[in-house]
This record gives C-alpha cells, structure tokens and sequence, in this order.
C-alpha cells in the first residue's frame, strides 16, 4: 500500500476540524505533522484532495469520494483494535448458549440487549431447543450456557422460571362444543399435537396422552399455527400464546383436571470455573431478567 490509515486519519481530522492548525488541536499532533503527512498523501496517490480557501481546508470531489472510502477503513480499524481490547481483557469472541423454547421470549430478548450493551463484539450462537435438546448439547460440549427443564445427573444450576402450559383449541374445535368439563376419554378421539424433542436420541414427546391421531412437529411455532387451523390440541406455553389467547385464535379447553401444567426451567453452565467475563454476565442478566417477571 502506499498510502497509511494514519494519513488519511490526518486527513479527515483536517476536514472535521476545519484547517491543520484545529486538527492539531483536536488530535495532538504538530501542526506541521499533520500538513507533511496530508501533503505525502497526495503525492503518493497523485489525486488532489484539498484546497485552502482563506484560512479553511475543503476536500476536493475527488477527495471527498476518497475519503468517504477511507472512513471505511477507519471505522473498521477501531473496530478491530476495540475487538483486541475486549480480548485482551478476557471476553470471549464467541458464546454458545442452548435454550429452551418454552422460555418467554421477552426474557430472552432483554438479556440479550443488555449483553450486546456491555459485549458488542462477542458473537452470540444461540441453539433454541425442545426437551431434552438443552441437556443433549451441554453434554456434548457444544454450549457453555443452557437453559433446561431439566437439570442433567451431575450439574447444578440456577432457577429461572416456572414455566406454565395451557391445554388449548380453536374456537370451531369439536371439543369446544362439548358442554361439560372435559376428560381423558373425551380428548382420546381426537388428534393431539406433540412437540418432538430436538435431542438426537429424541427419547422425550411433549405431554403425548395416548390420542388416537398424533401429529409430531420439531418447533413449537407449527404446532401453534395448526390449532389455530383447528387442526389438533396440544398444551402450549403461555408465554407463547399470549396475543393468540387475546385475539381468540385459541382458547383454553374446559378440563376436569389437568388444563394447565408447569415445569420449572434452569440456567446451567458446562463448567462454571471456565466461564468468560461475557458468559457470566449473560447467566446473569438471564437470571435478572427472569426474577423481574416471577
């Protein structure tokens, strides 16, 4: 290259500062620095960039498209050395975190905003999960962070939410039209939308009661979109259903027993001595989060 960053640096100090005597100011090199190091610039390129006017320096068209494309290059530059600075320090350049689809989004969200405040240039991978699917990656040493119903043999973890489930159909569901508290038996005809578990050995379903007809979906979103179409039943997450239920898409079947479950949902780290300054936070802001809607 022959041009240096540091020259178009100068460059566009003089441009925002109005002359060679304010970037002087502005940046704390000597006035004649500044006006060498713009003058080589020039010469090195062969491309005219500024003219004086009376005591002001203005970038000629040329210079201003050069210069637009070299404010790129500044930008990134910052950027590259604010990445060496957080890694310097400790934040990890990538997080893995596994979560369950049953945690409020809202939570999810928030978490994740405060984090991106306070570690902008950590990568986030994150691996939404059913069942079993949390538990399945901390094993394998695929996250560092996961969010669980179920805390796997030998890990502790912290609590975060209890999670509540509605038994729920469209408003034309045969079901609905049943006029008394429904039972086991009156559910069994009809089909029962079943969550599988994202885990390879799938060994876990969402809440199947032995239905007649069973249709197995990987992502809670189709399920919720089905009985909406009247297409089945199924126990859904509140959390998840909340503008449906508001709306009447859905509505809460009438059981005898059993209309509502709950299961709690934990934060577990795959080894909490190892965890990095941005994994922390985020354990942390999950937590936060979560007691403030408790």
């Amino acid at each position: 290259m022959k041009s240096t960053l540091e020259q178009w640096r100068m460059l566009q100090a003089v441009v925002e500062h109005g002359g060679f005597s304010q970037a002087s100011e502005a940046i704390h090199k000597s006035q004649s620095t500044i006006n060498q190091a713009v003058h080589k610039l020039q010469d090195l390129i062969g491309v005219p960039l500024l003219e004086v006017r009376g005591r002001k320096a203005y970038l000629t068209d040329q210079g201003k498209l050069l210069l637009r494309r070299a404010q790129q290059l500044l930008e990134e530059a910052e950027k590259l050395e604010e990445v060496a600075d957080s890694l310097r320090q400790g934040a990890e350049a990538e997080i893995n975190i596994a979560v369950n689809r049953a945690l409020p989004p809202r939570v999810l969200h928030e978490a994740l905003s405060r984090f991106a405040a306070n570690f902008p240039h950590t990568r986030i991978e994150l691996h939404e999960t059913v069942l079993g699917g949390s538990n399945e990656l901390l094993l394998n040493g695929q996250v560092e962070l996961a969010i669980t119903d179920q805390l796997p043999d030998g890990y502790l973890g912290d609590p975060l939410l209890e999670i509540h489930f509605i038994a729920v159909a469209a408003p034309d569901h045969p079901l609905h039209r049943i006029d008394r508290p429904l039972t086991l038996q009156d559910l069994k005809p009809y089909r029962q939308i079943v969550v599988r578990d994202s885990a390879q050995d799938r060994r876990r379903t969402a809440g199947w009661l032995g239905a007649e007809q069973r249709w197995t979906v990987t992502d809670v979103s189709t399920s919720i979109a089905m009985i909406c179409n009247g297409l089945g039943y199924a126990w859904l997450p509140q959390s998840l259903i909340e503008q449906q239920l508001a709306q009447q898409c859905l509505l809460a079947l009438p059981l005898r027993e059993g209309a509502e479950r709950s299961q709690h949902s934990y934060i577990v780290a795959a080894d909490p001595d190892r965890l990095g300054p941005g994994a922390r936070y985020l354990q942390q802001q999950l937590i936060e989060c979560c007691q403030s809607i408790r």
